[in-house]
């Protein structure tokens, strides 16, 4: 069994409708899907691999290895933490510096990244049966440009211990639309799929998409936030890059109307209404916990 692989040039041709059947499939079945002929270059995600493991290497591999975490990994089962170095780029905050280009490189590659995540919220609009633009101005909070575009870069690097501690620990995400663009060597990435663990094949310069669990909420429920995890491994070095299109902190999710109108629903039985930092407040508690006492939670906030 494997996720699905879409083609998402073809979106512009004459196989438009069976592109979008293919899309709507992914989100509705699987939320998870690989895209290829994405629109982003080649060029640029080889310099993308590049500096993100050249930066590993010059500014993160020497602080895993003296890390508690490694210091920690003594023959005990490890169940509260990840065998992950992780740092996050906004726009506004401090980025690596030693790494030449790594700046110029991850600037651009996110600006792509925001693009092609607003074209993937267009066609779960066309999908869904809603407005043109309807996901992206709810997480925007309106017209304006404010939902939040992060990117978490990540290296599993080989674990001496795999069966003791979990790369990242099963979860489903907060937010919006992820877009993965994960190490095509080196796997470990699973989602659970009908009571089975599966893997996500590495593919070559392709981009993968889950849908994360505000897309849950504003579709009522017709695309469903997904269990991944990523497993440690005892050899490679995973490189993993993150970006998250999420709604702004003050941005207020709920399931659209139309939605719930189709599915013939009283408004209390639907998802709740809620601003999604206060789901985030929650989220940040239980990330690791079942998903569906988060969203009770938030009703009652």
């Amino acid at each position: 069994m494997a996720i699905p692989v879409i083609d998402f040039s073809k979106l512009g041709g004459e196989e438009r409708a069976q592109t979008l059947a293919q899309l709507a499939n992914g989100c509705e079945e699987w939320g998870f899907f690989q895209l290829v002929n994405h629109g982003i270059s080649d060029e640029l995600l080889e310099r993308v691999k590049k500096v993100s493991s050249e930066c590993f290497k010059l500014e993160r591999e020497e602080e895993f290895k003296k890390s508690a975490l490694v210091k920690s990994l003594n023959g005990q089962k490890l169940e509260n933490v990840d065998w992950e170095d992780v740092f996050t780029l906004l726009d506004d905050n401090e980025w690596p510096s030693k790494t030449p280009g790594f700046k110029e490189t991850m600037t651009e590659y996110r600006t792509e990244l925001k693009k092609l995540a607003e074209r993937i919220m267009e066609v779960m609009d066309e999908n869904l049966g809603l407005p043109r633009g309807y996901i992206k101005k709810a997480f925007n909070g309106g017209e304006e440009d404010n939902a939040f575009f992060g990117t978490k870069v990540s290296h599993y690097p080989p674990c001496p211990q795999p069966e003791l501690v979990t790369g990242l620990r099963a979860h489903t995400d907060a937010g919006g639309v992820i877009l993965l663009f994960q190490d095509d060597q080196v796997g470990g990435l699973q989602i659970l799929k009908d009571g089975q663990w599966i893997d996500v094949q590495p593919l070559h310069n392709s981009i993968v998409i889950n849908t994360g669990d505000q897309i849950e909420v504003l579709s009522n429920g017709l695309y469903k936030s997904v269990w991944h995890r990523v497993l440690a491994t005892p050899t490679g070095n995973r490189r993993s890059i993150a970006s998250f299109y999420n709604p702004s902190l003050k941005a207020t999710i709920a399931p659209a109307p139309l939605l719930v109108e189709k599915a013939n629903q009283e408004v209390d039985q639907a998802y709740p209404k809620f601003v999604f930092g206060d789901y985030l407040s929650i989220y940040a508690e239980q990330k690791f916990l079942p998903k569906e006492p988060r969203f009770q939670s938030v009703r009652a906030v």
